[in-house]
Order: structure tokens, then C-alpha cells, then sequence
């Protein structure tokens, strides 16, 4: 789940506070792949890297100056976080060279210690987890995948660390921003429209964008929609999220620096659907170390 909106940079990232450490480090394997937490600076900021290739050399987005120059997708709210990465260990070279993909977690208890969560910058988030106080939050963003590992078995191994990471936590809802690419929401309407017929948050769920920023996902009427088209038009990790059973805000968010339109989506724990909990196994186990 990516969310894209720019907090100011005080000083280059030092490092991680996070301190999240698992009887076992590592979250998951799938053949040569290996999913588990960052676990020094130079790994944190090789995922960074990244993150700039996708975001910056492959979508266009326009960072902060020094993090252009730095050549890394980085702000004030990485210092705190946990960087889920998936490592190609038949690739050669240090562990900073085989990082593929990345996830940036963020915890409600941590967010609440610092400046809160990411997507409160584009989402009332805060109006969600206030009217839920016996849930535990888990935001999930800055998600991406190197172009060549866009496969089904990246995106599994991924969804292992953040699987085993909600239960080593006690998780009750993983949310975060999921993007479209591009900053015109209209080209996307077919997506945006079908999502809001199918997967449109309940009142228990529903989250407005900030106000001045939203738009409505009411697009197109439901006789106009053909759902094949529409699943097919929308990003990899929007559909994967549609199959788990997420949930989605209905109203978009143009993010301009980023070039794109987010959707706030949310996954209780509690509806995720069982042929996933069954695939990952219900403590994680399936892809377990």
C-alpha cells in the first residue's frame, strides 16, 4: 500500500528506531526468496534506493531536492518505521544488492509516539482508529517491486512478512494507500467506479479524504461497468488487495508529486478471505523459515 505525500526533510535519514526483533529474523522463504525486516541502516537505505527506481526513474514522481540528489525515496517518518524487505539470495553480491521489493510498516503505537501515521496526510485515518479503540492498527505503505520481479511469487513472499508481522503484533486491521498511476483520476474511472460498487467501506470503515483533497469514486453507473475490464485495468497490488477481501474509501486522492491517484484501503484482519488465511496458514507458517 503506497502513500506518497511529502513531509519536509529536516536532515538526511540517520537511523531506524524501530526495534522490532522476532524469535526467528526472517519472516518467510519462496524458493531463493527470503522476506524479513531490515536490519541495519545500509539495508534500510538500500531499500530506499529502491524505492527511488520505481517511484522516481520508472513513475516520475519529484522528490525533495536532497533526496533527488541522494538518489533515495526517503523522509522523516522511514526513521521510525519497520522496512520489510524480500532479498533474491540467488543473486550475487552483499545483502544490500539482493533487496527486489519493500514495504515500510508502520504500527499504531509507534506512530502515535512520533508524528502519526502516513496517510493522515491524504486520509482521516485518525477519525478511523478513534471510532475503533479496541482495534490495533497497522499501516502498510511505500510498496513496491523491481520491474522484473512483478511476479506472483514476489508478491506472496511479501504478503508473508506482512502476514507474520500482524500476528507477531497482534494486529487487528492493516490499511494503507494504494495508487494508480498517473495524476488524472478520470482514466481510471472504470477502476475507481467498480471498486466503489464492490468493495465501497461500510459506515463501521468509511474514511473521507482530507478535506478539499477528495474525490468521489462514483464515476460511472453500475450498468456501464464491465467488471472484467475493470479488474483488468487496475494495478497488480489494487487487485491483490481486492482478492484478500480489503475494503476501499470512497474517494480518491490526487497525489501530484507522486503522479498519482490513491485509494485508502482497509483490511480487518477478521475479513480477510479464508482461502488466503489458508494459503499463508492461519500462524504464518506456510512459507515460514
Amino acid at each position: 500500500m503506497e502513500t506518497h505525500v511529502q513531509r519536509p526533510l529536516s536532515k538526511p535519514f540517520l537511523a531506524p528506531v524501530a526495534k522490532f526483533q522476532p524469535a526467528n529474523p526472517i519472516l518467510g522463504r519462496i524458493g531463493s526468496l527470503e522476506v524479513r525486516l531490515a536490519a541495519s541502516l545500509s539495508e534500510v537505505e538500500a531499500a530506499q534506493a529502491i524505492r527511488y527506481r520505481v517511484f522516481v526513474e520508472e513513475m516520475g514522481a519529484q522528490l525533495p531536492a536532497e533526496a533527488m540528489m541522494q538518489k533515495r525515496d526517503y523522509d522523516t517518518i522511514d526513521r521510525y518505521c519497520d522496512h520489510l524487505i524480500v532479498l533474491d539470495t540467488a543473486l550475487a553480491g552483499d545483502t544490500e544488492e539482493q533487496i527486489v521489493g519493500t514495504y515500510r510498516l508502520l504500527r499504531q503505537e509507534v506512530a502515535a509516539r512520533h508524528d502519526g501515521f502516513y496517510s493522515q496526510s491524504e486520509f482521516d485515518v485518525m477519525d478511523l482508529v478513534g471510532r475503533n479503540p479496541d482495534k490495533r492498527f497497522l499501516e502498510l505503505g511505500r510498496s513496491c517491486v523491481l520491474r522484473e520481479y512483478r511476479t506472483r511469487r514476489t508478491l506472496e513472499a511479501l504478503w508473508q512478512g506482512n502476514w507474520a508481522y500482524a500476528l507477531n503484533h497482534d494486529v487487528d486491521v492493516m490499511f494503507g494507500c494504494a495508487s494508480f498511476p498517473g495524476d488524472r483520476p478520470y482514466a481510471h474511472a472504470l477502476a475507481l467506479s467498480f471498486l466503489n460498487q464492490t468493495a465501497a467501506a461500510n459506515a463501521d470503515w468509511s474514511v473521507r479524504a482530507i478535506a478539499g483533497r477528495g474525490l468521489s469514486m462514483d464515476m460511472m453507473p453500475v450498468e456501464a461497468i464491465n467488471p472484467r475490464a475493470a479488474i483488468a485495468a487496475m494495478p497488480p497490488l489494487v487487485k491483490g488487495y481486492l482478492r484478500v477481501g480489503a475494503l476501499v474509501s470512497s474517494e480518491a486522492v490526487v497525489d501530484l508529486a507522486f503522479r498519482t491517484t490513491d485509494v485508502l484501503v482497509m483490511l480487518p484482519v477478521k475479513q480477510i478471505n479464508g482461502r488466503y488465511i489458508n494459503h499463508y496458514g492461519a500462524d504464518a507458517s506456510r512459507f515460514a523459515a
